[in-house]
């Protein structure tokens, strides 16, 4: 089994094939981590608990199974990924927001399954570290977790390969068949393959701030992630850039969303930056990850289209893709399909 690209997709889907016996090799051309999963955020965090859809309940299944997937990771590899369930704070902005704040957590009471909750709570139910809430109060829900992007990384690499799988940086040869996660130059070659676009790169840009809340929460205020790392660091992001002039350049863009972080937040105010990233999200044109076959290439799969979800995404997206490629099973729900997008 061969997979192509060392980003969260194709780390996540090696390691579970690994886990399953099979003997894999992963192809990076170019670097553990290169694309937009060699970023600094790291949110995995859940979508509003109403109007349920499939995307939403494959996201569910994959936040649930998170901690237990990325424990795998720790217990094999011997390397922290980052991960913690540590919830996630955001603002309430008026009466109306109030009364459906609290629409949705009766809602997520039966959605959730009761594996996680979204309260309404008041603001000095988390001190300095609550953003600022015209109303006094948070959404606080305790599905959203975090991960570190590149520990996580490195914590797969070693895990697939004391597992027996192989990771080669550079071109090797191709055994078995081939899974093909190289994000959105993999989008680009797949369009010109069928003939047309099926998704387009997506420029976003963070940053780091210096500032130990290693357990606190993350928070989503004005539009902005704000998310605490075991490291003393806070990651903040991110721009969503349709057009660009480069690719993995920082500007103004994001000094500006800093800022509004630290308008956000108290605790932020102060903090220093430490280190700025920029990269390319590979967004299908569904919106949500492109899994399935590669049209008329046997033998040959598609696991793309992360985008901003990419990691909460990843253990589900890798138990399916192993389902398929392995057990000739398809679980992939409607919408997820490499054809919804041609």
């Amino acid at each position: 089994m061969t997979v192509r690209g060392a980003g969260i997709f194709g780390l996540a889907c090696a390691w579970e094939m690994c886990r399953r016996g099979a003997t894999v090799r992963v192809i990076e051309t170019a670097g553990i981590g290169a694309g937009s999963s060699g970023g600094l955020v790291g949110a995995l965090a859940p979508h509003v608990p109403e109007r349920w859809n499939a995307k939403k309940d494959f996201q569910f299944e994959s936040l649930i199974m998170a901690e237990d997937f990325w424990g795998q990771v720790a217990s094999v590899s011997g390397k922290d990924p980052g991960y913690l369930r540590s919830g996630r704070l955001q603002p309430i902005l008026d009466a109306a927001g109030l009364e459906r704040a609290r629409e949705r957590g009766q809602e997520a009471e039966t959605l959730w399954q009761g594996k996680a909750a979204w309260n309404v709570v008041p603001v000095e139910t988390f001190g300095d570290w609550a953003p600022l809430s015209p109303t006094g109060w948070l959404i606080h829900d305790t599905l959203t977790a975090r991960l570190h992007p590149r520990q996580a990384a490195a914590a797969l690499v070693e895990a697939i390969r004391l597992s027996g799988g192989e990771v080669v940086i550079g071109d090797a040869e191709e055994i078995g068949p081939v899974l093909w996660a190289t994000g959105h130059a993999g989008l680009a070659e797949l369009g010109e393959a069928v003939g047309r676009a099926v998704g387009a790169p997506i420029k976003g840009q963070a940053a780091l701030l210096k500032l130990d809340r290693p357990d606190a929460p993350q928070y989503l205020a004005d539009s902005v992630h704000a998310i605490p790392h075991a490291d003393g660091t806070v990651a903040i992001g991110s721009t969503t850039e349709r057009e660009f002039d480069a690719p993995d350049t920082t500007d103004a863009q994001i000094d500006a969303v800093v800022e509004r972080a630290r308008a956000a937040c108290p605790a932020l105010a102060a903090a220093p930056v430490i280190a700025r990233w920029a990269g390319l999200r590979p967004r299908a044109r569904s919106r949500a990850p492109m899994l399935g076959t590669w049209p008329d290439r046997p033998g040959h799969f598609v696991a793309n289209g992360g985008f901003k979800i990419g990691f909460g995404m990843a253990p589900k997206v890798a138990r399916v893709m192993a389902d398929l490629i392995l057990d000739a099973r398809d679980g992939i729900p409607d919408g997820f399909r490499v054809e919804d997008n041609l």
